[in-house]
């Protein structure tokens, strides 16, 4: 391997081809299979009797898999349905082994948004309706330069290291409609009773016109989510302005929170060739990176105002209130960021994020973190441009830590580069909770819990039978330090005591590339050895950790198709199947008593060729439950016992 940047004069050009062969030979469920019955160091659980009969697809329930970026070489990779994707596998009515695990299922087939975002673009054209998202979005932008600038006692911190939070009854006392009734219902939140609030818009007008008794007032189960976060960005506000602007470069850039992004239509132009001015409408849904998490769907107007100091302001507000819906689960009052020039190169940026959301089918293992606020918080949105900084840095910089003496040309290192972000983007995709995502559980006779599983595309080499890939992902409590789980996934010293490929094996970290100051953040490529001369796998890795969560992706690389990548090749022509981790805190900082623990969910892919669209056999479920249940085991085992 000393030669893999080297001169690949003699590598076939097809490099497409030679790493989806190295997919089919080390992903295969058989193979891997093979391997987790080898691993007689480690107690086999999970491979319970499934049931006799195949599990059949219900066909009335499809929903839509587009891959996030469709290959050149199309003929290694088809969508199973031009139209719908990935059928529905199994979804039991009571799925498994937790209360609330139901929750994850997401079957809302694609094209009932689809349906939903063309009614609302017909919507928006009346006059009328213009009139009022335009004054609505000015009304949004008032609050959220007030939100930016006030302090104590409309915001609070929560604990030590906590975010900051808003005091729901100074809220009220500033922006809402304050009454009797409205001070009955705050004092009634203040005691520790269900925070259940009147049908409002997304300025908190509460209707003044409220029956007098109590007990007959209508309720939505809303929870509400605050938070806001001040930090410097390296970027100045015209680009930062452009990347919330943009539809295509937000989704690009904010790849992790956002999904099904769609411009719906604009209400006002720009008049000075910037977007001072300019007002949209979009629709998105916001995700974590589980499964487990409900993805929230939402319809917003979206105003950019530039004011006479120089500071720009980019605000969201939900339009579900002008417009006819028989069940509204999440609402964003008016929520963004205010920016302003500091220096020549940067930016103070002051993001609120203020959203109402129903969060009663929320999987328990997700339900602290997410009701604290922290899980969507303003300080994740802080955290991604952040990186996104630190990725434009690293991209365009002349200079490359390695090690071992082992050079990449330039050309190279931005292929590397980006080719770790394809994966990692993949990564993401694959794994949220999306509509367009559909999940299945596996049945109850299975040790691996909370499992949720689904296919993808199906995969095809010339001379090799397709196979279907299919992803499978769990998560889990671990009552460790995000910092520790994720310096021993990441570190190679370590890989060889969860990776079933690597079981045994001698792991080499080959090289690097750092990705910003934090030195474990980092791209890299690890080398698996079977025996000092004998190479059994390359993996291409990104690892990255920050205050909000932490995440490692990883693909099995074949080593020709490397080599054509170090030497500048199109990462584009590379089909890689990525797995990995992604770890929360368990509760947001400063909340309740204790240390923070972990919250880790595990994923794959693999290829199955068993299975098809119409079923998945017993033999691929028995797979998918030792590959989760083992790994699950052997990370358990190092945390727990000490065993790193």
């Amino acid at each position: 391997m000393a030669n893999i940047g080297g001169n690949c004069e003699n590598v076939s050009d097809n490099i497409q081809q030679n790493n989806i062969l190295e997919v089919f030979n080390n992903g295969y469920f058989e193979n891997i299979q093979n391997i987790v019955v080898a691993r007689d160091e480690v107690p086999m659980v999970g491979l319970q009797e499934a049931p006799r009969c195949e599990i059949e697809v219900n066909y009335n329930q499809f929903g839509a898999n587009p891959p996030p970026e469709m290959n050149p070489v199309e003929d290694y990779f088809v969508q199973n349905n031009e139209n719908s994707g990935s059928p529905l596998l199994y979804n039991p009515s009571s799925p498994q082994n937790s209360p609330g695990s139901e929750s994850s299922t997401n079957a809302k087939p694609d094209h009932m948004n689809r349906a939903s975002d063309l009614l609302m673009a017909v919507s928006i054209g009346a006059g009328l309706n213009k009139n009022k998202i335009i004054e609505q979005a000015v009304e949004a932008m008032e609050e959220l330069f007030k939100l930016a600038i006030m302090g104590e006692p409309l915001w609070q911190h929560n604990g030590n290291g906590g975010m900051e939070t808003l005091n729901g009854f100074q809220y009220l006392r500033e922006f809402g409609s304050f009454d009797a009734t409205m001070e009955q219902i705050m004092r009634m939140v203040e005691v520790g009773e269900p925070q259940c609030f009147l049908s409002s818009d997304c300025n908190c007008n509460f209707d003044q016109d409220v029956p007098s008794s109590f007990s007959k007032l209508n309720f939505e189960p809303l929870n509400i989510e605050t938070s806001r976060e001040t930090a410097f960005v390296e970027m100045n506000p015209m680009n930062i302005v452009q990347l919330l602007m943009d539809t295509k470069q937000w989704a690009t850039t904010f790849y992790s929170i956002v999904s099904r992004t769609t411009l719906l239509g604009v209400i006002l132009e720009n008049v000075d060739g910037s977007y001072n001015g300019v007002l949209q409408v979009m629709s998105a849904e916001f995700h974590q990176r589980t499964p487990l998490i409900p993805a929230r769907q939402c319809y917003f107007a979206r105003y950019c105002k530039k004011h006479t100091n120089g500071t720009w302001g980019v605000v969201d507000v939900s339009l579900e209130n002008l417009f006819p819906y028989p069940q509204v689960q999440f609402r964003r009052r008016p929520s963004g960021c205010v920016i302003q020039e500091v220096g020549n190169r940067g930016s103070k940026v002051t993001w609120i994020e203020h959203v109402e959301v129903d969060n009663r089918s929320l999987h328990p293992l997700f339900r602290p973190i997410v009701s604290s606020g922290f899980a969507f918080s303003a300080k994740r949105w802080i955290a991604t441009i952040n990186r996104h900084c630190q990725w434009l840095t690293t991209s365009t910089a002349r200079t490359a830590p390695t090690t071992d003496g082992v050079l990449i040309p330039q050309e190279g290192r931005e292929s590397l580069l980006k080719l770790a972000e394809k994966m990692t983007k993949n990564f993401f995709n694959n794994i949220n909770s999306c509509s367009e995502n559909v999940w299945s559980g596996l049945p109850q006779n299975f040790a691996a819990q909370d499992v949720r599983l689904r296919y993808g595309n199906i995969l095809k080499v010339p001379g090799k039978p397709s196979g279907n890939i299919v992803i499978f992902t769990t998560s889990i409590q671990i009552p460790v330090p995000m910092e520790v789980l994720f310096d021993f996934l990441r570190h190679e010293r370590t890989r060889n005591r969860w990776d079933l490929l690597s079981n045994q094996r001698h792991v080499r970290e080959l090289v690097y590339v750092s990705n910003g100051e934090n030195p474990k953040n980092r791209v890299s490529i690890m080398q698996v050895n079977s025996s000092p001369n004998k190479i059994e796998i390359l993996y291409l890795q990104e690892s990255y950790t920050d205050e909000t969560g932490s995440y490692i992706v990883y693909a099995p690389m074949d080593i020709m198709a490397m080599s054509k990548i170090l030497n500048g090749g199109n990462p584009k022509f590379v089909s890689i199947l990525p797995s990995g981790f992604s770890i929360m805190p368990d509760k947001a900082p400063g909340q309740g008593d204790g240390a923070v623990g972990s919250i880790l969910t595990l994923a794959f892919q693999s290829v199955d060729r068993l299975s098809n669209k119409e079923y998945m056999p017993q033999s691929t479920l028995k797979i998918i439950d030792a590959i989760l249940s083992t790994t699950v085991a052997s990370i358990k085992d190092a945390m727990l016992f000490g065993i790193r």
